[in-house]
C-alpha cells in the first residue's frame, strides 16, 4: 500500500457521454461512496482520484468493429481524451458502454493487474479481460465473474434526494394522487408512434380527474410526442418538464421520491429502475414493437413485484426497494477487500 496519496481506492468512471450509460456507472460510484461501504475500503491509499467520469469518444473505422478487435484503441481518440488514460492509474475502473470496451480489455494488461477492471451490461466479448461484468439479468450471461442485476444499477444519495424534495416541496403540497409519467421513445426495438401517444394520452386524460400528474420526457422522446404531451398537460392541469431552458431546474428526483404510482413506458431499463429504487408502484405502458430480451426484462419486474403492466384500473402496493447498485457495489467492495486486504 502507498504511504502517500488520499483514503480510499482511485475509482475511474468511464463511458460515452449517453446519459442512461453515464448514469449506470455513476449509480454504482454512488453506492460505493456510501459511508458504511467507504469505510470498508479507507484503508487504501492513493494518488490517482479522479472525481469527473471520463468521457471517451472513439471515432474512425475501429468502432464499426467488434470491440475486441481494435488493433489501436487509443489512436481512435481525440487526442484531449487520449491525454487522460495516463498513469498513475486507478484502483478500480467501472466502465459502460459498447465502446468502452476497448479500453476496459485493455486496463488490467497495461496496468500489471494492479486496476480491477469492473463492466456493466453484457459487452458481448469474452470475459477474460475483466474482474467482473455486471449485466441485466435479462441478458441471460452466466459465468464466474458475473454478477447479474434486475435492470439498471440506479442509486440516488440520500442528501440529493432531501436537497430535490426540500427544492421542489410545493410539488408535495399539491392535493391529490401524485402519479410520475416517464415517457420514453423510439428506439432499436421499440417506436414511439403517433397511435401509442393518442392510446397514452387517453390514458392519462382519463386519470387526471381527482389526482396530479407530473410528467417528464426523455432525450428518445420523438418531437410529436413532446409537443402532444406539453399541450396535455396544459389542458388536464398537469406539471410538464422537458429541459431546463424551456421548464426550469429538472424536478425529476423529487418526482422519483415524492409520487405515489409511477407509469413508465416499457423501453427503458433505467426508467423502470429508478422509481423502483423508492418501491413505488410501477404501471408499464406499452409502445409500438416488441422485443424477447425486454420480454425477460418486464417479467422479471413483474415476478419480483416491482411492475405491472398497465391496464384500466390504478391501485397502488408494496414491496421492499429495488437497490441493485448497492448488491452490486457489495461485491465489488467484497472483491476489493481480497486485493486489498486490512
Amino acid at each position: 500500500m502507498p504511504l502517500g496519496g488520499h483514503a480510499g481506492p482511485a475509482i475511474w468512471t468511464v463511458a460515452d457521454g449517453r446519459a442512461g450509460i453515464l448514469n449506470q456507472v455513476k449509480a454504482l460510484r454512488a453506492a460505493l461512496e456510501e459511508p458504511e461501504r467507504a469505510a470498508r475500503l479507507a484503508h487504501i491509499r492513493s494518488g490517482a482520484h479522479r472525481a469527473a467520469p471520463l468521457i471517451l469518444q472513439p471515432h474512425g473505422f475501429q468502432v464499426n468493429l467488434k470491440p475486441n478487435l481494435w488493433p489501436a484503441p487509443f489512436a481512435a481518440l481525440p487526442e484531449d481524451q487520449r491525454e487522460l488514460l495516463t498513469p498513475p492509474w486507478p484502483d478500480l475502473w467501472i466502465a459502460a458502454g459498447r465502446r468502452s470496451i476497448p479500453y476496459s480489455s485493455r486496463m488490467r494488461r497495461i496496468t500489471r493487474g494492479k486496476t480491477m477492471v469492473v463492466q456493466t451490461q453484457d459487452p458481448k466479448v469474452p470475459l477474460g479481460p475483466f474482474d467482473l461484468v455486471i449485466p441485466p439479468e435479462h441478458d441471460g450471461l452466466a459465468g464466474k465473474k458475473v454478477f447479474p442485476i434486475l435492470g439498471a444499477p440506479t442509486w440516488f444519495a440520500a442528501d440529493k434526494v432531501s436537497e430535490a424534495q426540500n427544492r421542489f416541496a410545493s410539488l408535495k403540497a399539491e392535493a391529490g394522487q401524485k402519479i410520475l409519467v416517464s415517457l420514453g421513445g423510439d428506439s432499436r426495438t421499440h417506436t414511439f408512434s403517433e397511435d401509442t401517444a393518442g392510446a397514452i394520452e387517453t390514458v392519462l386524460e382519463g386519470l387526471a380527474p381527482g389526482r396530479r400528474l407530473w410528467i417528464t420526457v426523455s432525450r428518445r422522446t420523438p418531437q410529436h410526442a413532446r409537443m402532444r404531451f406539453r399541450a396535455t398537460a396544459q389542458r388536464i392541469g398537469a406539471v410538464f418538464w422537458e429541459n431546463e431552458q424551456r421548464d426550469g431546474p429538472n424536478p425529476y428526483l423529487a418526482f422519483l421520491s415524492m409520487c405515489d404510482v409511477a407509469l413508465v413506458t416499457e423501453d427503458s431499463a433505467n426508467m423502470i429502475s429508478d422509481p423502483a429504487f423508492f418501491a413505488k408502484p410501477i404501471y408499464m405502458l406499452k409502445l409500438a414493437g416488441h422485443s424477447k430480451r425486454f420480454d425477460r426484462m418486464h417479467k422479471g419486474f413483474i415476478d419480483r413485484g416491482v411492475a405491472r403492466w398497465f391496464g384500466s384500473r390504478l391501485e397502488t402496493w408494496n414491496y421492499p426497494p429495488l437497490r441493485e447498485a448497492a448488491r452490486a457495489a457489495d461485491e465489488i467492495v467484497r472483491l476489493m477487500l481480497e486485493r486489498h486486504p486490512r
